[in-house]
């Protein structure tokens, strides 16, 4: 296991900026794992799990820690028959739902355009287009901090809504768990009712949807805020954050390279030379807007690792 220094983190994230990880190691076995994560315990540093990056914000003043990204023998995709796989944490989750329908099963199709990894899609629940990882996820298999590896199902995942049991497992270092792999049950395309073709075409028109509607060309890190419960008092029916924070006048809001996205409203995207910071402050300044204006607190969905 080689342990870098120094590593810089706009090369591994998908908003490109960031600082520095004082160490960063690309683990190849569960052994990897444990040793990075004793590293970072004899070193009294904190240690963060990197998946594709894509829903993350580093400080430019870097991670004082251990991060540690999952190489390619947590990518497997195991065929476990009847619609049953196992996948590596460290599987693209688009990559995994493409191959899906390729094998001829429909129930997670609809998030091949979702960036990122499986690791990452389960501890965030990824979802789009009425598809959530929970709907299909049957067990997560993830290693404790003691060292032994637990399997759990996917009732005992507390998944809900952007949300897993592991995101507050991570705020004790005690507690938190890695993501090592998950197993789903899927339909076949027979039983949901659709041929392989439907589900294909499913997929690409959310993939159009995808492309039509949000600023793939230019550095972000998805949506910046999550849905939101309820919407104004004059119009409940109204969930979506971009909607609120168009409304405020706000797409095309720049502080520094970071830009409110003109495409999207809930996407903030590197535009030129945005620095973490900038994209914070924006994130913030959109905040205060919208709440301002419709009473409305916007809670951010990309997550903040460092110091600001």
């Amino acid at each position: 296991m080689e342990i870098l220094e120094n590593e810089l983190m706009s090369k591994h994230t998908s908003f490109k900026v960031g600082g520095a990880s004082r160490y960063f190691v690309k683990a190849e076995s569960v052994d990897d794992i444990k040793d990075a994560s004793k590293f970072a315990k004899d070193k009294g540093l904190p240690h963060f799990i990197l998946g594709n990056g894509t829903n993350l914000l580093v400080s430019d003043n870097g991670f004082n820690g251990l991060i540690t990204t999952l190489g390619r023998t947590f990518s497997e995709v195991t065929d476990l028959d009847n619609g049953k796989f196992k996948v590596g944490a460290a599987t693209p989750l688009g990559g995994f739902a493409r191959k899906t329908i390729k094998f001829g099963f429909a129930g997670i199709h609809k998030l091949a355009g979702i960036p990122g990894t499986l690791g990452g899609a389960i501890y965030m629940n990824a979802g789009a287009y009425g598809q959530e990882v929970s709907q299909t996820c049957v067990e997560v298999e993830s290693l404790c901090s003691d060292g032994t590896v637990r399997v759990r199902t996917a009732d005992e995942c507390g998944f809900g809504y952007r949300h897993s049991l592991f995101q507050e497992l991570a705020a004790n270092p005690e507690t938190a768990e890695i993501i090592l792999s998950a197993t789903f049950q899927l339909q076949s395309a027979e039983v949901s009712g659709k041929d392989s073709y439907t589900l294909e075409t499913e997929m690409q028109e959310c993939m159009a949807k995808r492309k039509a509607s949000q600023p793939l060309n230019m550095p972000n890190a998805g949506s910046t805020f999550k849905r939101l419960d309820i919407g104004a008092a004059d119009m409940p029916q109204q969930i979506a954050p971009g909607y609120y924070i168009e409304q405020s006048g706000l797409k095309g809001y720049r502080i520094g390279g970071a830009e409110v996205s003109t495409v999207h409203a809930n996407f903030i995207v590197n535009a030129s030379g945005a620095t973490a910071s900038d994209i914070k402050a924006l994130s913030e300044y959109v905040q205060k807007t919208v709440a301002e204006k419709f009473g409305i607190q916007l809670k951010r969905e990309i997550i903040l690792l460092g110091e600001f």
